[in-house]
């Protein structure tokens, strides 16, 4: 009997239980019968690009999976993980019979990760707030400001004599002017024209839901000398300029801790050393 168990076994494929018979405790079809089992595979080892073929933000640093390094500028910075993408749970109905005595909740039957969508809204295009896309465009918009801003600072105080965080005080006394010239316009007026102007412009790109075209609308108004048509030459004008932009929030925040610390600008604290 044990011999004909042991040949049905061997015939059929079965794991035979008597050690003794294999040492491998593995029994092959006869006929091949049965399908093959793959080998387990061996889980692959993801191999990060080295330091030469992918620039990183600080050397030696292993960027996030979520930043793949094909967005502009994209150096794998995100210590805090900001931007990585939010898994939110689903769960089925919650029991809702009143006839019975206990109601069971219902369980985690996945998760979903929120699809970044831009819709036409005027306070907040963007359906996931905490997403890669966004951080993107507040970093662009951000840094545009702060060019503007350092070397509009840089450029008053090297016309005028007055340091950017006094302008405001200049404005209060003096009324309205503009690099020294009065301007026809109250302080309150301006701030009405400032707000209707840039309410207006805001309006317009958060209607736009090509989010390329929010980031670089090009055209004839933003692009008149078609600097931008060649794809090479446009990729390094991208790269250029959100290079520039972090650079000058930087260089910001440095005018700001200088002007709390020792309440001068930054070309009078720069003259200040050559005395």
């Amino acid at each position: 009997m044990a011999a004909a168990a042991a040949a049905t076994s061997y015939f059929f494929g079965r794991r035979l239980n008597n050690p003794r018979t294999s040492q491998t405790g593995k029994v092959h079809a006869l006929f091949n019968l049965l399908p093959k089992k793959a080998p387990p595979q061996k889980k692959k080892e993801v191999k990060l690009k080295p330091a030469g073929d992918r620039l990183v933000w600080f050397p030696g640093a292993q960027p996030p999976e979520w930043l793949d390094g094909t967005m502009i500028g994209d150096r794998g910075f995100d210590p805090f993980g900001f931007a990585k993408p939010a898994e939110y749970l689903q769960f089925d109905l919650d029991s809702l019979d009143q006839n019975l005595a206990k109601n069971v909740a219902g369980d985690v039957i996945g998760t979903r990760v929120e699809v970044a969508e831009v819709k036409s809204t005027p306070f907040q295009p963007y359906t996931e707030v905490f997403g890669l896309q966004r951080f993107r465009e507040c970093e662009l918009i951000h840094g545009r400001w702060a060019m503007l801003g350092a070397l509009g600072a840089l450029a008053v105080e090297a016309l005028t004599g007055v340091a950017w965080q006094d302008a405001g005080k200049v404005e209060l006394v003096e009324g309205a002017s503009y690099l020294g010239l009065p301007l026809p316009f109250s302080l309150t007026t301006l701030i009405w024209i400032e707000v209707i102007l840039i309410g207006y412009i805001e309006f317009q790109r958060n209607a736009e839901l090509d989010p390329e075209k929010r980031l670089y609308p090009g055209g004839k108004f933003f692009d008149p000398l078609g600097l931008a048509n060649d794809p090479e030459e446009k990729a390094r004008l991208q790269l250029a300029e959100i290079k520039h932009s972090r650079l000058a929030m930087v260089v910001f925040l440095i005018f700001a801790i200088q002007a709390a610390v020792t309440g001068k600008g930054p070309i009078s604290f720069i003259a200040t050393f050559n005395k």
